[in-house]
């Protein structure tokens, strides 16, 4: 394929051949040394119609973003071989069939013993793959993040926001509030409605809850029909103030599903973090104060 082929084999060539992606590397001069395989792969130029040819007058064509050619020493690698500064920028290569290829390129200088320039190499790397990585990466974040059904912060989500506050809180000794808030009869709702109905409630509560916080605040959802609610800066008076109104908010509205007209309530704790308290004891202590107002018939909050 146009390479120089000895018996013994070059190991560092070989990590070059072998690596995903693409690279190439020309002379002081701007002649073409090495041209590896991916670089064939992404854009099905073979070798012996790039090795010793000169990178501004052959068959690799750069293109920036908006279209136009990369030209003289406008073209990043050129620019590293004048002035031995690595470049990093995102461009297109035209593919042996004509279609661009979106890549993301980084060029190096190559330096003699004493520190001369005496060279460049050209990585470039295929946005796609990029691309796709990013979004795997960000499906799995979200995933963690938020909840699927609800759109609201997930456990973990909410366990690492009372975390952080309770570190802020030893650290500044500025309080936060925790409420814990669960829907009432909401088996009842499932069994009497169908899954799907139980569905549209827990999204409306969920609803409520996120669209009366300010955006200091966190709410997620705990688990089941149990959600938590993080309001910093507040004494406990303002606390109950936030907790009671969610609960006349959702008790004042109704929701149809299939023709019917459903209410909803739910029963709410809520507590100021103390000095202290650990996620697992401040997560108890509204969970307790909830079951205060569920034992007290439901629509309810307790505070201690």
């Amino acid at each position: 394929m146009g390479r120089i082929r000895t018996n013994k084999p070059d190991p560092i060539q070989s990590i070059l051949e072998s690596t995903f992606d693409g690279i190439y590397q020309i002379k002081s001069d701007g002649t073409v040394t090495f041209w590896n395989n991916s670089a064939e792969r992404m854009t099905n130029i073979p070798a012996d119609k790039v090795i010793g040819t000169n990178c501004q007058n052959n068959s690799i064509h750069h293109l920036r973003e908006n279209g136009r050619e990369y030209f003289g020493f406008d073209l990043p690698l050129i620019a590293t071989l004048v002035d031995g500064t690595p470049r990093e920028y995102h461009a297109f290569l035209v593919h042996n069939d004509g279609y661009r290829v979106s890549i993301l390129i980084r060029t190096v200088p190559l330096f003699d013993p004493r520190g001369k320039v005496i060279g460049a190499a050209e990585v470039f790397t295929d946005n796609k793959t990029l691309i796709a990585a990013f979004l795997r990466a960000r499906q799995v974040e979200h995933t963690v993040v938020f909840d699927e059904l609800t759109k609201i912060g997930s456990r973990i989500h909410i366990e690492n926001k009372i975390k952080i506050a309770l570190g802020d809180f030893k650290a500044t000794g500025i309080t936060f509030g925790l409420l814990f808030v669960d829907i009432d009869h909401f088996k009842d709702f499932n069994d009497k409605h169908g899954h799907l109905t139980g569905d549209k409630v827990l999204k409306f509560v969920a609803n409520v809850i996120k669209s009366h916080l300010r955006v200091s605040d966190s709410c997620g959802r705990w688990g089941g029909d149990e959600f938590l609610v993080i309001v910093l800066d507040i004494r406990l008076d303002s606390l109950r103030i936030v907790a009671e109104k969610l609960r006349q908010v959702i008790e004042q509205t109704s929701i149809k599903v299939d023709g019917n007209t459903l209410k909803v309530t739910i029963s709410i704790g809520g507590c100021i973090c103390q000095a202290g308290d650990t996620l697992e004891s401040l997560i108890q202590r509204a969970d307790n104060l909830m079951y205060v107002s569920k034992q007290k018939g439901g629509n309810l909050v307790s505070f201690p």
